[in-house]
């Protein structure tokens, strides 16, 4: 009676994760698997991976587990992290995140699940919003050019002093920064100058710079406005004096504060930079959040990172692209001024999107709430008889009380609010969004003070004088005007989505960028307010469940890459490299080595290798790549050989940039190292060894990751991401540190690379859940079939488009580069015509002329189903077909469905007087009506929109015209 019984115990585990994660089954893997002409996928990861690599052992880490069971723990470490009432200050504020942003924005696939907005024509959506960030960024800050985000404040502070050196009249000086700027800012522009021999001086600005730096040459100046201790000063004589000595300006200045505070730009300031944090962004224990820079408009052309423009589509219609993406930095190699690649684009949607929502009105009426909550603070204090520091200030207060703060904070954070220890005699008190009447009592309370709200309320006036107050008007564009109500706001959002193609649409076959499921119960906790609440300068034991999974997110990354120890705070790809770098050289220097500065780099590595390379002091050799698409190892020799006293390091990128495994790794980390180098492994590719390989065994020294590639945090439109660095023990020692948390890393570290001790830890959390979900396993067959789709893509596309570099046995890794230069030069028909008509086809470009140019670098991961894998094969086959009739003179070369692609809805009226019909413009074989993905615009004219730089939201009869 028992014989057909599933026990208990089965029908308890459910259907494993790994099989919701991994898109093919077993039976679409064996028919995958036929195709490639392997058995098995051991047998297929036996001959691709070189022996040489493979790891003998089974990763070592817990059990994969069931989503109930990951959520039910996370749930439990959240529960360990305590929120209190957040008035630390200090560039991280208490927000509330309109719930129709925080729905339709933050936790939706359409937002979060896109690319970098490199294919425009697919991304009109996320454009406009960033091209509002920058409006409102540009308006708020008086200065007319900003970018689509940067990284966070202190970074942003960082490239602003790199700018300032590059287009500063004075080359050689110091770089003052104010004594009262945020201190984590103050540390990563120290971390930043160090390599590159900048003196930073910080100094009291309250009376101008002093003298005795005047006479000595100053590049550039940094002034926090309002300041770290809350005070508003008149920062523009020491504009002018600056300006006098030649110097550039940079203010570091609190949006919300600018909505009243007059701007940077009318008082004179060159550059901005600062944080959008508090517009309606989660704290997130340091991060993800948009840092913003605005510039004046001659120095646009030299801003760092991401630029939103607007340009013209075929039929001459206003249509928006990242701008000078030529000159984007981390393209641009060892000339790069900057390494800057992810953005924070998700974020910067987000902030941009509350000021969209509340409108200038709205800002500044939550900007006089945080005001006036301080002013009545400061007023209870001073009635009490407690010295408050500064007589002018917007939300933040500093009180003296000599030799007693400590113990003030400790009775406020026991009444429930965290409050700032400046030191022994001094804390300090900020007011945001979110601050209650309630919590005002409590922080008179541990001052000794009561205070009467009401009666002082009555009785207080503001402390802004007038001559500090902005007088021009702020937000001027109708988008700030036109979507107060939430249904309209709900609407403008799906409006926005329905432009852009994202994963939830279908696949995003992105060679070097992985593009892979970003699981639902990955990324529900990160809203979650134990996560989401916290301040990252909170007491360590306020924040006791997030330092576990850090701690436990840390041990295993170095468990999958084979490293000693990995730090989390890089919140980019290019900032794990800068801090692999510096760890490397903080070694050789310690070591008395410091004469060993070249670094070599392989033709065919990411262009921000040698960015963040140039950013750690050290010279930049190339070494040559063979015909094979692997490291020409005789010409890494010759190069080892001549510089084999100052070899630094070499950077290579495993697999390689041209998804191959090179056979010679080992030889080649081995000469290196008998040369006294290091080796860094990028591990932009890790998706493509984890399981099968680890970077730390094989040979290398120190390892960024890409959290957003490899362990499925989403890419968001083109940020946020994480690049944790693994190093192995002797590197150790000069990970990231930090000044506001001893525990983020060792105290004889570089410094600190990002702002936040654990960069944006807010987002760790997906990850963590991924390799809990998946367990060694999981992860290794994860891997496993990344390789079996490319392999697979590559087998069916190799008859009609040859396939660049493959290993042994004919295998390429977890990517394959397509050569279409024949098919070009013998048709005219470019690698561009060919990634626009996929957009017919409703597919996303892969990686268009990166590594080699006129190729297409494809990336299927292991996320997707065979039914999606052959849906872009055939569009590719099918697109090789219509070549073909260009080829054969049916079509003619400049009119055709590859040279007008993409085709719009719009086209369909009136007269249709192209070569081919309707029917094969816009519903090329495969493709259904019903199912249709319609680009809102046609293919976008980018040398127009270089010629004439757009970059803040026109006026609406510019788009009448």
């Amino acid at each position: 009676m028992t014989a057909n019984r599933t026990p208990l115990s089965a029908l308890e585990q459910g259907i494993p994760f790994e099989q919701r994660h991994i898109g093919p089954d077993d039976a679409a893997q064996a028919k995958m698997l036929a195709q490639v002409g392997y058995g098995s996928l051991d047998e297929l990861t036996a001959a691709a991976v070189p022996d040489v690599i493979k790891s003998a052992e089974a990763l070592q880490l817990p059990a994969a587990r069931t989503e109930a069971e990951v959520l039910a723990e996370l749930r439990s470490l959240a529960d360990r992290n305590q929120v209190l009432g957040s008035m630390i200050g200090l560039g991280y504020y208490g927000t509330f995140t309109p719930p129709v942003i925080l729905r339709n924005v933050m936790e939706n696939p359409s937002w979060y699940t896109a690319y970098t907005p490199y294919q425009p024509e697919i991304s009109q959506g996320r454009l406009e919003a960033l091209l509002n960030f920058q409006t409102m960024v540009a308006e708020l800050t008086g200065l007319p050019t900003s970018g689509a985000s940067l990284l966070d404040e202190g970074t942003a502070a960082a490239e602003a002093m790199a700018l300032s050196r590059r287009i500063g009249k004075v080359k050689n000086g110091a770089y003052v920064v104010d004594a009262d700027a945020l201190p984590q800012t103050v540390a990563v522009i120290r971390t930043r100058a160090e390599p590159t021999g900048v003196e930073i001086v910080v100094a009291d600005l309250s009376d101008g710079i002093p003298a005795e730096v005047a006479e000595r040459g100053v590049v550039g100046v940094l002034v926090q406005y309002p300041g770290a201790s809350g005070a508003v000063r008149d920062i523009k004589p020491v504009i002018e004096q600056a300006h006098e000595l030649g110097a550039i300006v940079t203010v570091a200045a609190d949006l919300l504060a600018l909505t009243l505070l007059t701007s940077p730009g009318e008082l004179g300031a060159d550059i901005a930079v600062g944080t959008t944090q508090r517009f309606g962004v989660p704290m997130g224990f340091g991060g993800p959040h948009a840092g913003y820079m605005a510039v004046r408009e001659k120095f646009a052309r030299s801003l760092p990172g991401r630029l939103v423009g607007v340009s013209v589509d075929a039929d001459g219609n206003k249509a928006y692209r990242l701008a000078l993406q030529t000159r984007e930095q981390h393209i641009r190699r060892e000339k790069a001024t900057s390494n800057i690649c992810t953005a924070q684009v998700l974020l910067a949607v987000m902030a941009g999107m509350y000021a969209v929502y509340h409108g200038p009105d709205g800002l500044r009426s939550i900007a006089q709430r945080a005001h006036r909550y301080a002013t009545l603070l400061a007023a209870g204090l001073t009635a009490g008889g407690v010295e408050v520091v500064h007589e002018v200030y917007f939300d933040t207060v500093t009180v003296r009380v000599p030799g007693t703060a400590a113990q003030v904070v400790r009775t406020a954070r026991e009444g429930g609010v965290n409050v700032r220890l400046v030191d022994a005699d001094h804390v300090s008190v900020a007011c945001d969004e979110t601050t209650t009447r309630s919590q005002l009592h409590v922080v008179w309370g541990a001052f000794g003070v009561e205070g009467d709200i009401e009666a002082l309320d009555a009785g207080t006036a503001d402390v802004l004088p007038g001559d500090a107050l902005r007088t021009d008007e702020i937000l001027t564009h109708p988008v700030f005007h036109q979507h107060r109500s939430e249904t309209a706001m709900l609407r403008y959002l799906r409006k926005l989505a329905d432009r852009d193609y994202a994963l939830d649409r279908g696949m995003i076959p992105l060679g070097s960028c992985t593009m892979k499921l970003n699981a639902t119960t990955e990324m529900e906790p990160v809203t979650w307010p134990e996560f989401g609440q916290l301040h990252p300068f909170v007491p360590a034991e306020q924040a006791q469940g997030y330092l576990t999974l850090i701690t436990e997110l840390e041990e295993r990354l170095a468990e999958v890459t084979g490293y000693d120890k990995v730090s989390l705070q890089p919140n980019a790809g290019s900032q794990g490299e800068l801090a692999g770098l510096l760890a490397v050289r903080g070694y050789h220097r310690a070591n008395g080595d410091e004469q060993r500065t070249v670094c070599l780099i392989p033709s065919s590595a990411h262009g921000t290798n040698a960015a963040s390379a140039v950013m750690a002091g050290m010279k930049v050799v190339v070494v040559k790549t063979a015909d094979d698409g692997e490291i020409d190892v005789e010409d890494l020799r010759a190069k080892i050989e001549t510089y084999a006293d100052q070899l630094s390091v070499l950077m290579i990128t495993y697999p390689s940039t041209h998804g191959v495994f090179e056979e010679h790794v080992a030889d080649i980390c081995a000469a290196v190292h008998d040369a006294g180098g290091q080796v860094y492994v990028d591990g932009a590719n890790l998706n493509a060894l984890v399981g099968l390989a680890k970077p730390g065994h094989f040979g290398g020294d120190v390892s960024h990751l890409n959290l957003h590639k490899t362990f499925c945090i989403p890419h968001g439109g083109g940020g946020p991401g994480v690049g944790p660095v693994g190093v192995r023990a002797h590197l150790a020692p000069y990970l990231p540190n930090h000044p506001m948390q001893p525990a983020a890393g060792p105290e004889t570290g570089v410094g600190p690379i990002s702002a936040a001790p654990w960069g944006s830890a807010g987002i760790l959390p997906i990850s963590w859940s991924y390799v809990r979900l998946m367990g060694g396993e999981g992860l290794k067959r994860a891997t496993q079939v990344a390789v079996l789709s490319a392999n697979y893509i590559a087998k069916r596309l190799e008859p009609h488009f040859p396939v660049l570099y493959t290993g042994p046995g004919g295998l390429v890794a977890h990517e394959c580069i397509i050569d279409l230069r024949p098919l070009s030069k013998a048709t005219g028909v470019t690698v561009d015509d060919i990634a626009k008509r996929l957009i017919d086809y409703g597919f996303h470009a892969p990686t268009m002329s990166f590594p080699v140019a006129g190729t297409l670098m494809i990336e299927p991961t292991e996320s997707e189903d065979i039914g999606e894998l052959d849906r872009f094969c055939e569009a590719m086959i099918a697109i090789r077909g219509e070549v073909e009739r260009v080829a054969s003179g049916e079509w003619p070369a400049q009119d055709n469905p590859l040279r007008n692609a993409p085709h719009t809805a719009g086209m369909l009226g009136g007269e249709w007087e192209h070569a081919y019909s309707r029917e094969e413009a816009v519903f090329p074989a495969g493709v259904a009506a019903s199912d249709k993905y319609w680009p809102p615009v046609r293919r976008i004219d980018q040398a127009f929109g270089d010629r004439n730089l757009v970059c803040s939201c026109p006026p609406l009869d510019a788009y009448e015209a």
